[in-house]
């Protein structure tokens, strides 16, 4: 099996299909046209971006350079978490929440993986270490948002019922017990449902992009299968320190709601 490389014109040549969504929303007025453009244009040079980052790191093999990368992951995965919430939290303390479940569990979820899975001779070697801490990153802030969402729209939503049981002497874990409940479903469902139709109905990225480098099949579905693995640990390791977390942060030492924590999103 050979790797086929792509040229610039054989990327031009696929970007075309992109005009199927333009026209989309032109026909149907949609209005998307904008975020579309810019959508676009901030993956093809974040993407382009990274390559040339990660050339130059795979190069140096040197544990400052992989875990510094490592920390702009983070930092960036814990505002995209942020970002797509209805509503937010005032102050840095949401911030520091994601980011840092983000952090701890990411971290500890790839080096067991490279060291005692994979078995690489530097815990820091970047051709493990990054690609898997990325895609970590990449579906367990999924799983944050969505939990996160579910929880605080639920909790504004449902404050009165909330509240009556504060009064009735349930701590904050039981008054809200309904609505965290809801939100760790929410935030593990997708990993779930990916799992599930992984093979049958789709063949993961990872795994594609091993095969159209020339990798054995067989060898791209075990670690496609261990990559599947470590993002369920990890989504569900994250949702549920968030959701916790948040839930701390939305009441106070004496079991009351506090929803002047939140205030609603621009848009």
């Amino acid at each position: 099996m050979t790797y086929l490389p792509l040229s610039v014109w054989d990327l031009v040549l696929a970007s075309s299909l992109i005009l199927i969504n333009g026209g989309l929303s032109v026909y149907y007025q949609l209005g998307m046209e904008r975020h579309l453009f810019i959508s676009v244009t901030r993956m093809v040079v974040q993407l382009t971006a990274v390559g040339f980052v990660l050339k130059f790191i795979f190069a140096q093999t040197s544990p400052f350079w992989t875990l510094a990368l490592a920390l702009f992951m983070v930092a960036v995965a814990g505002r995209e978490v942020l970002a797509r919430q209805s509503y937010k939290f005032r102050g840095w303390q949401a911030y520091a929440l994601s980011s840092s479940a983000l952090l701890v569990v990411g971290i500890l979820t790839t080096l067991f993986a490279v060291v005692t899975i994979i078995h690489s001779k530097n815990w820091y070697t970047p051709q493990y270490f990054l690609p898997i801490l990325g895609m970590i990153l990449g579906n367990s802030l999924t799983g944050i948002a969505i939990g996160l969402e579910s929880l605080l729209t639920s909790a504004k939503r449902d404050h009165a019922a909330i509240e009556a049981r504060l009064a009735l002497g349930h701590s904050r874990f039981e008054a809200l017990a309904h609505i965290r409940t809801q939100a760790l479903k929410t935030g593990m469902m997708p990993i779930i449902n990916s799992m599930s139709a992984s093979g049958l109905v789709s063949l993961p990225g990872m795994m594609t992009g091993q095969i159209l480098s020339g990798v054995d099949p067989v060898e791209a579905t075990k670690y496609q299968i261990l990559i599947m693995f470590l993002i369920a640990g990890a989504t569900a390791m994250v949702t549920l320190l968030s959701v916790i977390g948040a839930i701390y942060m939305i009441t106070d030492d004496r079991h009351r709601l506090v929803l002047s924590a939140l205030e609603k999103r621009k848009n």
